[in-house]
């Protein structure tokens, strides 16, 4: 490894946090400190982490837990100023802002200072989370407005999917945008040993109808909408698996239990050993996915990896990587659809694993390979700064 590209990658919520984020920049980190080196994750600092565990640096800042989102933290690097000359003495080459809060902030003065580059992904529908939390819409409108102030100061914006260009448009952005697809570290080649040897280890039937559902668990992601469709499929011999956390799931748990779920259906909770949460995407026969408010969620590409086909919203921003019965299902946003389109794969068990298939090979690139498109575009954006 004979460059030293010395990179900085600032996210909000970085492993043991898990989310489609984290997962993002942890793979970023992996991949960059394995070809160029230097890399350092600048992120709130979670107290039970052991980030010595990592062979890149993780420069983490004060923290407290955000209210009512267990177990995301949040801090502000620039009031501790000890934190913030550390980070100034690295002399980075580039920065990358992967969320537009407090260590966007951060990333934003340490180009400024330093005069580099700045890239920013847009990852998430930020309007859905503030109008949750938030009773006006005004209040709603002025955070929205912050946030694109903020990315119209990058040098370069990036999305993890064409369709969510859509979506920052729409809050205002004006400038242009560039598509950098997201990866997934479970591509490989899987023979057909290994998932009938997982459903015998998670004691899994080898004709049962597994679903799955991975992610935070909060009534945004079309969860409420999963457990009313189950309980109108409830004569259906399947399991469904939950895994993950989030502000709902007691409630998640509680809606189970009064539709009589309970028997066919498993919660999980969080895993953080990829190599657990492998075995649930290979168990499934579907990856259900109807959430309108994501944006391009690694989990659907991550169940693609295991010949796991998703049934999404028709229309949604991130249901436009898949074509009905080819690469995965959509349905409409009503019961009755994602109802009657259960009924029919359930029975067409044939369909499902041809789709599975198909999404593995049209959905999925490896981290690796989309590292290496990053580099790229790192270098360009790098050689372009000096220009000016």
């Amino acid at each position: 490894m004979a460059e030293n590209l010395n990179i900085g990658l600032c996210c909000d919520a970085f492993p043991p946090v898990m989310d489609g984020v984290s997962v993002c920049v942890e793979n970023y980190a992996y991949w960059l400190q394995r070809k160029v080196g230097g890399v350092g994750v600048i992120t709130p600092n979670v107290p039970s982490a052991d980030y010595s565990k990592h062979d890149y640096e993780v420069l983490g800042y004060p923290s407290i837990p955000v209210p009512f989102r267990h177990p995301y933290v949040t801090g502000m690097a620039e009031m501790d100023p000890i934190y913030l000359s550390r980070l100034l003495q690295r002399q980075f080459k580039i920065i990358h802002a992967h969320c537009p809060f407090s260590s966007g902030k951060a990333a934003l003065r340490i180009a400024k200072v330093q005069n580099i580059p700045m890239v920013a992904t847009f990852h998430s529908k930020y309007r859905d989370d503030f109008k949750r939390v938030l009773k006006s819409g005004l209040v709603v409108d002025e955070v929205i407005k912050t946030i694109i102030a903020f990315y119209q100061q990058a040098d370069e914006v990036w999305v993890p999917q064409e369709s969510v260009k859509e979506v920052i448009y729409d809050y205002g952005y004006k400038g242009e945008v560039q598509v950098v697809d997201n990866g997934s570290d479970l591509v490989a080649d899987y023979p057909d040993e290994y998932f009938a040897s997982v459903r015998d280890e998670l004691g899994v039937g080898r004709d049962e109808f597994v679903l799955l559902f991975v992610g935070q668990h909060i009534w945004e992601k079309g969860t409420r909408f999963i457990i009313e469709t189950l309980e109108q499929i409830k004569d259906l011999p399947f399991r469904m698996f939950f895994v993950g956390t989030g502000y709902a799931a007691e409630d998640m748990k509680r809606m189970v239990r009064e539709k009589g779920l309970e028997d066919k259906t498993t919660f999980v909770g969080v895993l953080t050993d990829r190599a657990q949460i492998k075995k649930y995407y290979a168990v499934a026969d579907l990856f259900l996915f109807p959430s309108l408010y994501d944006n391009a969620p690694l989990v659907v590409r991550e169940a693609a990896a295991l010949h796991t086909p998703a049934v999404m919203v028709k229309d949604s921003t991130a249901s436009t990587i898949l074509q009905d019965d080819f690469n995965g299902f959509l349905i409409e946003n009503s019961i009755e659809s994602f109802e009657n389109k259960l009924r029919g794969l359930a029975a067409n068990r044939d369909l499902v694993r041809r789709a599975g298939i198909e999404a593995s090979h049209t959905i999925v690139r490896s981290w690796e390979n989309v590292v290496d498109e990053v580099l790229m575009r790192y270098r360009a954006l790098i050689e372009r700064k000096k220009m000016f």
